[in-house]
């Protein structure tokens, strides 16, 4: 039987079939046999050999050649092992003729292999998704101190000074005193004698990622070896040790943590752990940044043809109805307004886009200016100095603690509440039937109930609205508001329509429970906030999120906006307890504000768009300055459990709270005169104690300084003492009700809402 030429990729012949011999270069060699058109597809090379080589014993033991690396990528690729094909084309790539490793020029073995790694890595982080930049950004620390080291080690002194001058400017704010002290180490013997480079050396630096960010990290390093990807690879191999997780760094403050602590009896040990023992890792959010960036306080500036139209409106009517004796007009209110709001300090609205007017915003704008000019004026009075101010309180009953939110609309009309049972139900104030665009024969009630999340309501939210004018006919366009918004644990968020009670949209796109919504200051978009610690900025006309704000360590319980809607609030409940204030436009973090020690429970931004106020559980406000990123100061005076909401006055001169401890207060927003702040931002002077819980003082639905005094600062002391600070107004007491919600309106009046709980 004659040989026949056979591939490198065939099975072992049978018996009695001689076996020819494959050459290293993979083409078969010629047999004595051999036809001349087998042989004219012979490569050139082989034809040169001689013809009459002698040939191996026939014998099926012998085994076949090795394949070279080309045939084993195209049988890997071809069986589908991609990951495996590009890990082989990388280490071929990396060979030279022989077989053997190609060595690195003598340059590269320094400064410029690590620099460039370094240079790579942290370029790509920066181009990176903003879902993804947080993560990512851990890696950067590890891989500049472990590549200074290794080139100190490696005695490259001189390459190591440069790459230390080249990159440790951006880890001075975090790490500057480790920086001082690597600064120093230059000799290979120096990094065996300091204890922090020793530290750093003799152990593995933990870097806790989202499984999806390892994967794209370790795809982006593998298909840039060349460029760098290689020595980083290196590095991560070497002192690192990457613990690819599902829900990103859990810590003993996690929401994961606290949970299996609650059902154990045992304190559980963190799940992951960032960084060595021993060594500082930078506070808990460590992309904390400099709270210098320019920022655009002052209002958006109103549309010019808007503008026009609303100013033609109230020269109509200061015309038919002219100002009272000592009152502005309307039209000079207006130009008042417009030239404040004209200022270059406001966001442009090319920046924000907003729906087209309609005649329905030509009315609201002209309410809005009556209101301004005709609300109950209030100034700064600390120790209860001055007019009173009145509180409207509407308690619920019979709830069984199943409320979770209580909210008011802007025209002071309905009040909406979520509750326990996946349900929202809104009220007509006045008790009168709420109007409906859907005919029924019955009589339309007074009270809705809006049925469609499948858990928890957590927060619910009314498009902005207006009190209609008193001499509206019915074919002016309704002031009302005309959408609801609610979020719940079940991860949706539902817009309802108003006008018809039913539910227009949902919008999905968060991970966990969604806990705050929080529609815009000029309605259209609105923004949420969940346990996935991300808030997301939405409109009304898309069912997909429009920004995605990502850099809080664990949940985020409140959302809050700017008046001129340019910028949002968040605050976090994780061990930073930090405030966050981020761009609409660009959604990046301008603003850091770190004070709480205590869960946040309240967050809400002045009208004047310079003062930021935050509470947490101890009773705790906090007053924070926008332009100056700093703490303004604090406000004690109310009891344990949680101060729940917060509202400015219309001149942003006076703060109201209210609280679990079943009070609503009034604080002076500006630092009393002649008072001096503590380290603490605690504005210092002589402070009455009380214990509002303990307070027994019959209060009806309605209350105010005309039929309850007011408890000023410095009260009697009872039982437990609580610290009141001297810029408490005065405080109201209710009848066993912790209230959930105040609210001030445009004309400086306070509305309240709580359950009554016996």
């Amino acid at each position: 039987m004659s040989n026949q030429p056979q591939s490198a990729g065939a099975g072992p012949p049978s018996a009695g079939m001689g076996m020819q011999h494959i050459p290293p270069g993979g083409a078969p060699a010629p047999t004595q046999n051999m036809s001349q058109q087998n042989l004219n597809q012979i490569p050139l090379k082989a034809r040169s050999q001689p013809a009459n080589l002698p040939q191996p014993p026939k014998s099926s033991n012998l085994p076949l050649a090795d394949p070279t690396p080309q045939q084993v990528i195209e049988y890997l690729l071809k069986k589908g092992y991609n990951r495996t094909e590009q890990m082989l084309r990388l280490e071929s790539s990396n060979l030279d003729r022989d077989g053997k490793p190609i060595q690195e020029r003598v340059e590269d073995l320094g400064n410029a292999k690590y620099s460039r790694g370094f240079r790579l890595l942290k370029d790509w982080i920066e181009q990176n998704l903003e879902i993804y930049k947080y993560e990512l950004n851990r890696l950067l620390w590890p891989i500049f101190v472990y590549s200074y080291l290794d080139m100190v080690v490696n005695s490259f002194p001189l390459d190591a000074e440069k790459f230390f001058a080249e990159f440790s400017s951006q880890f001075e704010k975090i790490h500057g005193d480790e920086l001082r002290t690597f600064e120093t180490v230059k000799l290979p013997q120096q990094v065996l004698d300091n204890p922090i480079t020793t530290l750093y050396r003799s152990s593995q630096y933990r870097i806790p990622l989202n499984v999806h960010v390892y994967y794209n990290l370790i795809s982006f390093l593998e298909s840039n070896g060349k460029g760098g990807g290689t020595v980083i690879i290196y590095l991560l191999q070497s002192h690192c040790e990457i613990r690819a997780i599902k829900q990103g760094p859990l810590d003993q403050y996690s929401f994961e943590a606290l949970v299996k602590k609650a059902n154990s009896a045992e304190e559980q040990k963190p799940d992951f752990e960032e960084g060595i023992p021993g060594a500082f890792i930078g506070v808990s959010n460590k992309d904390i940044m400099n709270n210098t960036a320019a920022l655009k306080l002052g209002m958006m500036a109103m549309d010019p043809e808007l503008a026009q139209d609303v100013r033609a409106a109230l020269e109509d009517e200061d015309t038919q109805n002219p100002p009272e004796l000592g009152k502005n007009s309307l039209v000079d209110e207006f130009d008042r307004n417009i030239k404040r709001e004209d200022s270059e300090d406001g966001p442009s609205r090319n920046e924000i886009p907003l729906p087209a007017t309609r005649a329905r915003d030509v009315v609201m704008e002209v309410q809005k200016i009556k209101e301004n000019r005709d609300r109950f004026r209030i100034d700064g009075r600390t120790g209860g100095i001055g007019p009173a101010i009145s509180i409207c309180l509407f308690t619920f009953h019979n709830t069984l603690d199943g409320l979770t939110c209580i909210e008011f609309s802007d025209d002071t009309k309905m009040v909406a509440v979520g509750c326990e049972d996946s349900t929202v139900r809104i009220w007509n104030l006045n008790g009168d039937p709420l109007p409906s665009l859907v005919r029924s024969d019955s009589t339309m009630p007074a009270s809705r109930r809006l049925i469609g999340h499948s858990a928890t309501v957590y927060s619910v939210s009314f498009s902005p609205s207006v009190m209609g004018p008193d001499n509206a006919d019915a074919s002016a366009p309704s002031t009302a508001p005309r959408l609801l918004l609610s979020a719940s644990s079940d991860k949706t968020i539902r817009l309802w329509s108003l006008e018809t009670f039913t539910q227009l949209v949902v919008y999905k796109g968060h991970e966990e429970p969604v806990w705050n919504v929080r529609w815009g200051p000029f309605g259209h978009y609105f923004a949420t906030c969940s346990l996935d610690k991300t808030v997301r900025v939405w409109a009304q006309d898309h069912i997909s999120y429009l920004r995605m704000m990502v850099g809080h360590d664990s949940s985020v319980p409140l959302v809050a906006w700017h008046p001129n809607g340019a910028y949002i609030f968040s605050i976090s409940d994780g061990p930073d307890k930090s405030v966050r204030m981020w761009s609409f436009v660009t959604g990046e973090c301008v603003r850091v504000f770190a004070g709480h020690t205590e869960y946040p429970t309240a967050l809400e931004c002045s009208p004047n768009g310079l003062i930021l106020a935050s509470a947490d559980t101890s009773g705790t406000i906090i007053l924070w300055d926008l332009a100056k990123g700093t703490e303004t100061k604090r406000c004690r005076g109310h009891g344990k459990g949680g101060v729940w909401s917060l509202s400015f006055s219309a001149e942003s001169s006076v703060l109201v709270s209210g609280s679990s401890d079943g009070t609503v207060r009034l604080w002076d927003v500006k630092l009393p005169d002649g008072q001096q702040k503590n380290t603490d931002g605690e504005i210092l002077g002589m402070g009455g104690q009380i214990d509002a819980s303990r307070i027994n003082v019959g209060v009806g639905a309605a209350i105010g300084n005309q039929a309850n005094a007011p408890i000023a600062a410095g009260g009697k002391k009872k039982g437990k003492d609580t610290m009141i600070t001297p810029d408490q107004i005065s405080a109201f007491p209710t009848k066993k009700t912790p209230v959930y919600k105040v609210k001030f309106t445009r004309m400086n009046l306070v509305m309240a809402g709580g359950c009554y709980m016996p």
